[in-house]
């Protein structure tokens, strides 16, 4: 199937002030009701890293679930899961992070990569970048290394994938919108 991202981009829904005032929310949820959006979405992905030599899938919480676990199974490489604080059971290791609305808390747990390992990182969306930021940090204090990280959707004028970039992260994104893109 052939990436088009018009007709991704017209299956991300737009929420005005959510979840405070000024801020338009990308809601992903209406792409995984369409089997051809998560299709075309998911073969995208898989086209870029069939070939890739990288040994695990990180994935965010939690939107980047959905679409870490279906590359995963398709490239046949283990998931590891970033969590919000407070969410995994066991020995963890925590990363703090500056989110666009505060600051927040990642978790991995502490047996999930060892030296050797490479990771390509998953989240739905790139904005501050933060979350992948700490989801790297995590990642080299267990002596694995980052291969990538990738989004469906990049916020440039954010700038987290320039964070991303400038920290030596190379980036890929499917999509963007302006921040006043409806």
């Amino acid at each position: 199937m052939i990436f088009d991202e018009c007709y991704i981009k017209s299956q991300i829904r737009a929420v005005p002030d959510f979840p405070k005032a000024g801020v338009i929310f990308r809601d992903i949820a209406p792409l995984f009701h369409s089997p051809k959006a998560t299709r075309m979405v998911a073969d995208s992905f898989i086209q870029r890293y069939v070939e890739a030599d990288f040994s695990h899938i990180g994935a965010m919480d939690a939107r980047g679930f959905i679409i870490g676990s279906i590359i995963a199974y398709e490239l046949n490489k283990p998931l590891v899961l970033f969590r919000k604080k407070g969410k995994l059971p066991g020995d963890v290791i925590t990363e703090p992070y500056a989110t666009e609305y505060g600051t927040a808390h990642l978790e991995i747990h502490s047996d999930s990569l060892c030296e050797g390992d490479s990771v390509l990182i998953f989240d739905d969306l790139i904005a501050t970048g933060g979350t992948l930021l700490a989801a790297a940090q995590l990642v080299r204090r267990l002596g694995a290394s980052l291969y990538e990280a990738a989004a469906i959707i990049d916020l440039p004028e954010l700038g987290g994938s320039q964070k991303l970039q400038d920290a030596g992260i190379p980036t890929y994104c499917l999509t963007a919108f302006a921040l006043d893109e409806q």
